[in-house]
């Protein structure tokens, strides 16, 4: 199982924000495992910290802003996006203004620093949101966005403009790892339609040819166009060129797309976990990302845990033989069959359960139902295979309950489920003494828990 990350070292970033134009710093500081992201405002009374959560998203009309009761911090998503992007899982940020700093108006100042400083793995394990079943958030716009299966976090966007100079483009990103090269340095960009409205209501103080991708798509007179250039600091030009004002030259031709993607991404790092799944977005915005985040996060409430990815072509780790040297039980006390993933804090079994059973002749026989404490006694039996793999001749060992604390049963199980056990140990071993919690799936459905306490004895 892949381990969560977080930085090797701090790394500090200076720049003017975008909207207010105030000179920011950003210090982005290693975290503890299951830290998330968060942001601290040094500059505010108590220094409060605030959770990188879509739902605490209070403003997308240029950019994602947090809220969190008086305390707001702008345009945050090219740094997610950053983070995300690079397998960071924790991440605590200090600021000592109300935005981040824009820097040039992409990711990639963020990620070569965080290349520079290194990251560094940790215990815990990464806790995937798995993409189980299609969803998708339409606009009133014609933006949409589809969220499918997929074995890892991909993503295609396609932008739709009214303009003679930028109508639509295509951009896909099919593997993180191509993020760096194909997404981070892709700038931000505005339409200098967009610019005077945006002025009139203090917002890209901060804003110029160097953060910012300018599009002059509608021809305005000279006068009013060297206003607008004296208003932003930067050179008369000619009002009868249309195309793009900037003096560096586009990256790629789509590179309005690809920051669209870049902003993907960033928005829905919001959600608190990486994601195994394609996104696909028509006419994509922080306000619709926003709004899928959060629809997102309410299917992982739902579900409150997943059920492990379980693909029955793959070889186990363990099969049936392997488990009989490890385990004493046999026919018809064998109940997991095989184990598809173990590491040192955590194992995934599985049993498969059929209308041969013996239970069944008389467990309910005319309608056959796996009893209870059977369910209990596989999980603990993957439990036991668990506590096994941490010591050295393992088949000279055996394992014993000692304690079963808040067991619960959700759902029946009957013959044709799949079960799939998921135990995890809840601290280390002492003397001998393992506590462990455990869950069983039948399909994303959790159909049982318990919490226990095992002895391990060396007696063979």
């Amino acid at each position: 199982m892949q381990k969560q990350q977080t930085l090797a070292a701090a790394f500090t970033l200076q720049g003017k924000g975008l909207h207010t134009g105030q000179h920011i710093t950003a210090v982005f500081n290693p975290a503890a495992e299951n830290h998330g992201y968060k942001i601290q405002r040094t500059d505010v009374e108590g220094q409060p910290i605030i959770d990188c959560a879509a739902e605490l998203v209070g403003d997308t009309q240029r950019g994602t802003v947090l809220v969190s009761g008086e305390i707001k911090i702008s345009t945050i998503e090219h740094a997610m996006a950053a983070l995300y992007a690079s397998g960071i899982d924790n991440c605590l940020i200090q600021l000592d203004g109300p935005e981040m700093p824009i820097l040039d108006g992409s990711a990639m100042p963020f990620v070569e620093e965080i290349n520079k400083v290194g990251i560094v793995e940790q215990s815990a394990n990464k806790d995937y949101y798995v993409v189980k079943h299609k969803m998708e958030i339409c606009g009133e716009n014609g933006e949409h966005l589809i969220l499918l299966p997929d074995e890892e976090f991909c993503v295609n966007a396609q932008i739709a403009f009214d303009s003679k100079v930028l109508a639509s483009q295509f951009a896909t990103l099919d593997h993180l790892a191509d993020f760096p090269a194909e997404i981070a340095s892709a700038r931000t960009f505005v339409f200098v339609r967009e610019i005077e409205p945006l002025l009139n209501l203090g917002l890209i103080k901060g804003g110029d040819l160097s953060n910012a991708i300018v599009i002059y798509e509608n021809e305005m007179p000279q006068e009013r166009f060297d206003k607008l250039a004296d208003t932003l600091g930067i050179p008369h030009m000619d009002a009868t060129q249309l195309g793009y004002l900037n003096t560096k030259p586009l990256s790629w031709p789509n590179e309005t797309a690809r920051h669209k993607l870049l902003d993907i991404v960033g928005d829905l790092a919001l959600i608190g976990k990486p994601i195994k799944g394609r996104v696909i977005a028509t006419k994509p915005g922080h306000t619709i990302n926003n709004k899928f985040a959060r629809l997102i996060k309410k299917d992982i409430k739902k579900h409150e845990v997943q059920c492990p990815a379980y693909d029955p072509n793959e070889a186990p780790i363990m099969d049936v033989n392997r488990i009989r040297e490890l385990l004493p039980h046999r026919y018809p006390m064998q109940l997991v069959d095989k184990v598809i993933s173990i590491d040192e804090n955590e194992i995934v079994g599985v049993k498969n359960v059929t209308s041969n059973e013996p239970f069944f002749t008389g467990h309910f026989p005319q309608e056959p139902v796996m009893p209870g404490v059977l369910l209990i006694e596989a999980m603990a039996q993957a439990g036991g295979l668990l506590v096994l793999n941490t010591v050295e001749e393992p088949e000279r060992h055996s394992t014993y309950f000692m304690k079963i604390d808040n067991v619960k049963f959700r759902k029946k199980v009957v013959p044709g489920d799949t079960l799939i056990f998921k135990v995890k140990l809840l601290g280390p071993l002492r003397r001998g003494i393992a506590s462990m919690a455990g869950l069983i799936f039948v399909g994303d459905t959790i159909v049982a828990e318990a919490e226990f306490t095992a002895q391990i004895v060396k007696n063979k």
